[in-house]
């Protein structure tokens, strides 16, 4: 396999065991706000572009929608090393750009700026940056391009697309909101629903109580999280994890439950939402990222506040 372009290794921090770690891969545009920049790139070109990132390399970028969550993933690094500084199960977080070297150093001095602690940067000129993924052994890519997150998910790596929007950093522990459907769990009974209605889907559900929901395309992210949230006890954690659904409880959530206890999944708190609209409850929890497949539900999310990342 051909390697990125230039992958530039920060000095500045401890590099982790790709083996253990849980890897997680972002774009510049999903960390930093640079919607101008991007702007300008499709306007003025590619030259136009690295010569206004080379004027202003020393001029920090401001943070993008991944940014509080990338920054919570930091502090459970922390607490963890806090418990057991010889602990090799960390978050690694590495920033893949479509940036040339010479227009990525105002990329490199922004996150030393905000004290972020990325492990590499890799500049990759190839149309398709996602070949590299699996070679870094990435967990989780979050990046603005569709193009990009549908490739990631075509290789087998959980991904989701960050829309830019203005965040309020919330607090630390990292919360994470996963939607059930077509996220944590595959997309069988949205079939269903799509071809019977809910009474099909419904009657489905109960006959197949027993048997697991199949996994969906963030299960393996959401499985890393919880062995790294099993570390610590129920009040001392630094991950919370949440599951917010379209499901009613009554008719739908049983199977759901059956199946993250059959997954040995932990999560904090499980909200069946049985179609309301999910921004109130979010903007109570006030995650670091909100994962869905529905565009209106990360409408909703958005709405209010939270950072959020469409599973397509």
């Amino acid at each position: 396999m051909a390697e990125p372009e230039s992958t530039v290794i920060n000095t500045n921090v401890k590099q982790k065991d790709p083996s253990t770690a849980l890897v997680i891969a972002v774009t510049t545009r999903a960390i930093f706000n640079l919607e101008e920049e991007h702007k300008l790139y499709l306007d003025k070109g590619k030259e136009e572009y690295t010569r206004h990132q080379q004027a202003n390399q020393d001029k920090p970028l401001p943070p993008g929608t991944a940014f509080a969550f990338i920054q919570a993933a930091q502090y459970v690094n922390k607490k963890i090393l806090e418990s057991n500084p010889a602990e090799r199960d960390l978050f690694d977080i590495l920033v893949l750009s479509n940036n040339s070297p010479e227009s990525g150093v105002r990329i490199i001095n922004s996150a030393k700026h905000y004290g972020l602690e990325i492990s590499k940067f890799c500049f990759v000129s190839d149309e398709d940056s996602t070949q590299y993924l699996k070679s870094h052994g990435v967990k989780l890519f979050l990046s603005a391009d569709r193009t990009d997150v549908c490739n990631a998910l075509r290789r087998g790596v959980s991904a989701a697309l960050v829309f830019q929007q203005e965040v309020q950093a919330p607090s630390t522990p990292l919360r994470v909101v996963f939607d059930g459907d077509a996220v944590l769990f595959s997309d069988e009974t949205d079939q269903i629903f799509r071809e019977r209605g809910l009474e099909g889907a419904v009657q489905y559900e109960r006959a197949m109580e027993a048997i697991p929901i199949g996994e969906g395309p963030l299960k393996a992210f959401a499985m890393h999280l919880g062995k790294m949230r099993k570390k610590f006890g129920q009040e001392k954690s630094p991950i919370r994890t949440y599951l917010v659904t379209a499901r009613s409880g009554r008719d739908m959530g049983i199977r759901a439950i059956k199946t993250l206890r059959e997954w040995g999944l932990p999560i904090d708190e499980a909200f069946f939402m049985d179609g309301a609209p999910k921004g109130p409850i979010l903007a109570q929890i006030q995650p670091h990222i909100f994962f869905d497949d529905g565009l209106h539900n990360i409408q909703g999310a958005q709405n209010v506040g939270v950072p959020s990342a469409w599973v397509p």
